[in-house]
């Protein structure tokens, strides 16, 4: 009697078992879609990281934040120490790769008594750094948009329609992230298509039609105080414009860990997460390099780009310089379609986070729900659109409401990442055993040790004024949000949360417990349903 012939779909169920037998080791079922590969899981992380969405938005601030110098070298400095943590991150994902990230991450290696604690506090940083991200994001394409309007017409752009036109695009964000995953992975080709190809013609367009070019010493040595009258090299020093000018870099650079909340959706997670981290990260490192120096090049007259030109927009003034009214209005048409991607990308992840962390309680349980149809977790996407709405609703009185928003992001999702990476740091006894194929070995706590002293330095440099004088208008509010959030977190904690809170919860001892068979797409929360509806027995002694 022959052999069956071994086929690819026999494989591939081998593989999707392998995952949720993983997934399952965790406590959890498989309850999204798992059909994300390698590709599509460094494909959303290098959208998120999105290098013309953080470079084109934060341009102008750059520039007089310690201008070109400051913009090019800084972007290798945090560039070497983003790897750190990226390598760091992987590791860790390696080992425990479930969708909700650094907050599960800190919970299972800390110590038992410390578990629910850190857990609870790197979850809700982590959501704070995600709501900011998305804030950033698509408000940083509010602003384009409203300014690429004002070049072939007489259109004024006020906060009220920039808030407008930000309300319409978490309104598409969400809509699109409805449909579940089905969508976002083809989309997901398109945007990794875009952010390569598209963005890498764009930058050899602008340095090929820009009339002059700038000399090597002015992009890499040449110092600008664009930060007050005095400026902040005069009240300070120079070292404090640079630090902060770093801003551009390191925001830009944020958001990878979109690959560890995709895992539980990606095959091979244990594998793919991890290179899907690093891979993001290296891959926008040296493409943000290029972009920035293409830009810098191609700066005609410094002095008017740093003031924004006659758009206000310096990318868009350096477009029109080197190709004309029209063709900067295209090259910004491409810019606003990569940052709409970003932007929607960043959706998906910060509602995967939310979802993870309402199944163990974090949040309301409300939010734990995945739509039948489209095994999207619908709750979870409009919240964060309502979350990135408020958030950006003061820059309808302040005009540094946009710098703040970054600034929230990168220390809301860098402190995130810290926390387990310095917890596995102290418990590296501990952490060793849990390790999953991708291993740093002997250089595991060398690079963990140099990613959280880079943490802790942003977390601090990012709080600090960036304007002079420092007024009403000015202030930098990210210490205020921040703050909020640390108090918040650390105040409910002592209050009431740990009273409930026991970290990430374990759905199949709950089930085995239940005596359903959790394999079966809702036949737990049928359970539960049924036994909280169920009224006590009475006691016959009543």
């Amino acid at each position: 009697m022959a052999e069956p012939e071994p086929t690819l779909e026999r494989h591939v169920s081998t593989v999707e078992e392998r995952d949720e037998e993983e997934l399952g080791h965790f406590g959890y079922k498989q309850e999204l879609r798992r059909d994300w590969g390698l590709a599509h899981n460094f494909g959303i992380s290098f959208s998120i990281i999105s290098v013309i969405t953080g470079i084109t938005t934060l341009f102008g601030y750059g520039l007089n934040t310690g201008g070109p110098g400051v913009m090019s070298v800084g972007w290798i400095v945090v560039s070497v120490f983003t790897m750190f943590i990226a390598l760091s991150m992987a590791e860790i994902v390696s080992a425990i790769p479930t969708a909700g990230g650094p907050y599960y991450w800190a919970a299972l290696l800390a110590p038992p008594k410390h578990s629910a604690f850190a857990s609870w506090i790197t979850g809700w940083f982590n959501l704070l750094g995600q709501v900011a991200v998305t804030t950033g994001i698509s408000f940083g394409l509010a602003g384009l948009i409203s300014t690429t309007a004002t070049v072939k017409s007489s259109y004024t752009p006020t906060p009220g329609k920039t808030i407008g036109i930000y309300a319409a695009v978490l309104i598409s964000h969400g809509i699109v992230n409805t449909f579940g995953v089905h969508v976002l992975r083809y989309l997901n080709n398109t945007s990794i298509f875009l952010h390569s190809a598209g963005v890498t013609a764009l930058a050899i367009a602008v340095l090929a039609k820009a009339p002059t070019h700038q000399s090597a010493k002015f992009v890499f040595a040449t110092f600008y105080d664009g930060t007050g009258d005095p400026g902040w090299s005069v009240r300070a020093s120079p070292a404090y414009v640079a630090c902060c000018g770093a801003l551009m870099s390191q925001y830009t650079l944020t958001g990878f860990d979109a690959s560890a909340h995709l895992s539980e959706e990606t095959r091979k997670a244990s594998w793919s997460a991890p290179i899907g981290v690093i891979s993001s990260v290296g891959f926008s490192s040296l493409f943000g390099f290029f972009v920035i120096l293409s830009f810098l090049f191609s700066i005609q007259d410094f002095t008017f780009t740093a003031s924004g030109g006659n758009f206000g927009q310096p990318v868009l003034q350096i477009f029109a310089d080197a190709c004309g009214d029209d063709g900067a209005v295209v090259l910004m048409s491409l810019v606003m379609i990569c940052v709409w991607h970003c932007g929607l990308f960043s959706m998906t992840s910060n509602s995967r986070m939310m979802f993870a962390f309402s199944r163990d309680g974090g949040i309301p349980n409300f939010f734990h729900k995945v739509d039948d149809k489209f095994r999207s977790p619908i709750r979870t996407v409009w919240l964060a659109a309502f979350l990135a709405f408020c958030l950006a609703l003061p820059s309808l009185g302040s005009s540094v409401a946009f710098g703040a928003a970054t600034s929230i992001a990168t220390i809301g999702l860098y402190i995130s990442y810290g926390i387990p990476i310095l917890i596995g740091l102290i418990y590296a006894r501990e952490f060793n055993p849990r390790k999953g194929p991708f291993n740093l070995g002997m250089l595991s706590r060398p690079i963990a040790f140099i990613s959280v002293a880079w943490i802790c330095f942003i977390s601090i440099i990012f709080c600090l004024p960036t304007l002079n004088p420092v007024s009403s208008q000015t202030l930098n509010y990210t210490v205020v949000a921040v703050g909020i959030i640390a108090i918040f977190s650390l105040t409910s904690w002592v209050l009431w949360a740990h009273r409930w809170f026991v970290g990430p919860v374990t759905e199949l001892e709950e089930a085995a417990a239940l005596g359903v068979d959790i394999t079966v797409p809702g036949e737990l929360e049928k359970a539960e349903a049924a036994m909280n509806t169920t009224p006590p027995e009475k006691n016959v002694s009543d």
